[in-house]
């Protein structure tokens, strides 16, 4: 296991755990959640997905315990493949785990001089140097304005396209040189952090595979069930809110004939629940996490 798992106390008490029941953990990682689910089973069962050649090494050797090696996006397809119709709670712990972003050679993390990689399937053929070297400038922009919420979005995808005139933009340095010509110094790390972001999730399709994936719930999740999510930033969170509260991603609820409200689920609490600030200085990835508990109707 190489992470303290985030939020993990409220994450089991969230999912209500059946000791015979079916769970899955969609985002394995290093299996600290994955461990804490499976200590509450006797004759249950855990699902772990995970994209990430390198949770492999952190698997449970117990025939209670399936590894799915694929993206969560074909959570449904595996879990018919491997003879289950519905199940009793979904973990999802959404972002980059800290031993991706403390192995250099993925190109997650700001701190190392590396290739910007940021791939979580190794296996597939784009990643960030791809999309810096590829993208036009109006592509560019978008991913920019969008995933990092980035106001210079147009000013940083110039410069970019500028510099790689002149040679291929490949290493975190280089990247990290640019940024620092265009933001302000005092919150250099804040825009490094935007920037990394944008280009993770492009690389990743992570929006859209966090909307295959919940649209995906309604269908495996036994009426009862629990959905518990951890999000890491606004554009996650905002989706899994609003999709909890109402079936899509607008956050529009729709009404059958009577002005019934539709729902597919019912929500615990308006608001998410935060780490302490004990859990925080344990494990500094928890600052920005925020946990949302739903039950399938």
């Amino acid at each position: 296991m190489y992470h303290n798992p985030v939020l993990l106390e409220k994450c089991i008490e969230g999912l209500s755990i059946d000791p015979n029941g079916i769970y899955v953990d969609v985002t394995f990682g290093g299996g600290g959640h994955s461990r804490a689910i499976f200590n509450k089973l006797e004759n249950g069962k855990l699902i772990a997905f995970d994209q990430d050649a390198d949770s492999l090494n952190n698997t449970i050797d117990d025939e209670r315990f399936i590894m799915v090696n694929q993206n969560f996006k074909f959570l449904k397809n595996f879990i018919r493949f491997h003879g289950f119709q519905k199940v009793d709670g979904i973990l999802a712990d959404l972002g980059v785990s800290s031993h991706q972003f403390d192995e250099a050679d993925r190109g997650f993390s700001t701190r190392f001089e590396a290739r910007l990689d940021m791939r979580m399937d190794r296996k597939q053929d784009l990643d960030a140097a791809k999309i810096l070297n590829t993208y036009d400038q109006d592509e560019l922009i978008r991913i920019f304005k969008e995933y990092g919420e980035i106001k210079s979005s147009y000013k940083l995808a110039v410069t970019i396209c500028e510099r790689r005139e002149e040679y291929p933009l490949e290493t975190s340095v280089q990247l990290n040189e640019i940024i620092s010509e265009i933001f302000p110094k005092t919150r250099i790390n804040k825009f490094q952090a935007m920037v990394y972001q944008a280009l993770r999730i492009e690389v990743n399709d992570e929006l859209g595979v966090l909307k295959s994936f919940l649209k995906q719930t309604i269908d495996v999740l036994k009426p009862g069930g629990r959905l518990v999510v951890i999000s890491y930033h606004s554009l996650e969170d905002r989706l899994v809110k609003n999709f909890i509260r109402s079936g899509n991603f607008e956050g529009k609820v729709e009404k059958d004939f009577f002005g019934q409200p539709q729902l597919d689920f019912k929500t615990f609490g308006s608001k998410p629940i935060i780490p302490t600030d004990e859990e925080i200085e344990i494990n500094n990835r928890a600052r920005s996490a925020k946990l949302r508990i739903a039950e399938r109707l």
